[in-house]
């Protein structure tokens, strides 16, 4: 079974292509949600969030996701840091769940694949991408983020020229070139391969 990452920058529209790979009886991993359920139930993590971050960031024993944010989008180094205590056990995770998955092959989507160097444990990436303005605007509408915070988030991550040069497929999601024709060409790919 083939492991596919689905990546792309904040806005780009990850989730939307994931949910067309879903109507395709692919199995689609959510890292992102995995990493979040652990940040609030893994006691383990918990501990290493509050020895990175103090007692101040965890709030009714769970750590405040916000505070870290701020502070993680803020400073490269302690973004490093977070992103250490959570990839590997988001990995085991992934691990263990593509174990109980029968498919060609399944989908990891993860915000930062290419950034964490998660991409080199996959088989095939897909790069969904979408013009900044635009990305810009997306969330705004979806989650009323001000401009300041989506576009420090935007420069925590890489730009799409540097993920196109190791990307397997590139997807364009700018609202008029129609998505699932490309979903569709490159799911035919990847079940050609296993085949």
């Amino acid at each position: 079974m083939l492991q596919v990452g689905v990546t792309g920058g904040i806005g780009s529209g990850k989730s939307t292509v994931c949910n067309l790979f879903r109507c395709l009886e692919i199995p689609v991993f959510n890292a992102d949600e995995a990493g979040r359920c652990l940040l609030a139930e893994d006691a383990g993590i918990i501990g290493q969030i509050e020895n990175i971050f103090g007692k101040q960031i965890i709030i009714n024993g769970k750590p405040d996701r916000k505070k870290i944010a701020e502070i993680v989008f803020n400073d490269p180094e302690k973004l490093v840091t977070l992103n250490a205590v959570i990839h590997p056990a988001v990995r085991k995770e992934f691990n263990q769940w593509t174990i109980e998955q029968n498919a060609p092959y399944v989908i990891d989507e993860a915000a930062i694949l290419f950034e964490t160097g998660l991409y080199k444990q996959l088989d095939y990436t897909i790069l969904v991408v979408a013009p900044e303005q635009l990305r810009i605007r997306r969330v705004l509408q979806r989650d009323g983020m001000d401009e300041v915070a989506i576009k420090s988030r935007m420069k925590n991550q890489w730009s799409d020229e540097e993920k196109k040069k190791i990307a397997s497929f590139v997807l364009i999601n700018d609202d008029t070139t129609p998505l699932l024709p490309q979903v569709m060409d490159i799911h035919n790919k990847l079940v050609a391969k296993v085949a």
